[in-house]
């Protein structure tokens, strides 16, 4: 509940005044944060945050016998590109066992519908990363058919989230460089995280189960272009 994506759910989620709002979080500080700002942003609406994991069968259960929701947002994921090709075990595990584990509890205690916060990187993989997304979605809509809907919505690069390119850049900058970019022709799709909760909730209430949305975010932006513009835009010039 507690990351880049999670936590503007949340958010949106509450000011739409649900009848209860559960978050569950493994960082006890991020869901203590995400807790406070939540309270003071809507303090009538029900809350509950439970420090918990998604590998852990057994915390799921208990959060989801307890709570019994109708709906759930799934958005933990390892999700950088260049680290997860040299943690392969934890990437599998984290992004498609995790899934697994989520969609198992929500066919077990009835959810009516579960969204799986994916990426555009899942199509035609080329990424470790990108694979166990692809993976994720395909586990999760194969576990379709019964009471519980599931539907994949795909992300391409949100700006401001936690290690997009970014503050990255920014950061680099600041240091004197040098300012990485991994390929010259290199592109990517950018959307604000509000835009993209926006959407996730739109596909949410239009899917029918068994859906992969994919977000329309434009046109793509070169990186190596968005890095000399950052450059110029901080008073330096590129090279």
């Amino acid at each position: 509940a507690a990351g880049s994506i999670g936590s503007e759910l949340s958010r949106q989620l509450a000011i739409l005044g649900p009848a209860h709002l559960v978050l569950f979080e493994r960082s006890e500080s991020d869901l203590h944060d995400l807790e406070l700002m939540l309270r003071q942003l809507q303090p009538n609406v029900t809350l509950t945050a439970l420090v918990g994991d998604i590998l852990d069968p057994a915390d799921l259960a208990s959060a989801f016998e307890r709570h019994r929701p109708s709906r759930v947002y799934h958005a933990a994921a390892y999700k950088h590109v260049s680290l997860m090709e040299r943690h392969v075990v934890s990437a599998v595990r984290n992004n498609v066992i995790g899934t697994y584990n989520v969609a198992q509890a929500s066919l077990q205690y009835g959810v009516e519908r579960l969204v799986l916060i994916s990426s555009d990187k899942a199509v035609r993989p080329t990424s470790l990363m990108g694979a166990t997304k692809r993976a994720a979605e395909r586990l999760l809509l194969s576990m379709g058919g019964g009471a519980t809907q599931f539907t994949a919505v795909r992300f391409g690069n949100v700006l401001g989230s936690r290690g997009s390119v970014v503050p990255i850049f920014k950061r680099q900058i600041e240091m004197g460089g040098p300012v990485t970019v991994t390929h010259p022709e290199v592109v990517r799709f950018f959307m604000t995280i509000p835009e993209a909760v926006q959407l996730v909730l739109e596909a949410s209430a239009a899917s029918r189960g068994g859906d992969i949305f994919h977000l329309d975010m434009g046109d793509p932006v070169r990186i190596a272009d968005l890095a000399e513009n950052m450059i110029r835009l901080s008073g330096f010039e590129p090279g």
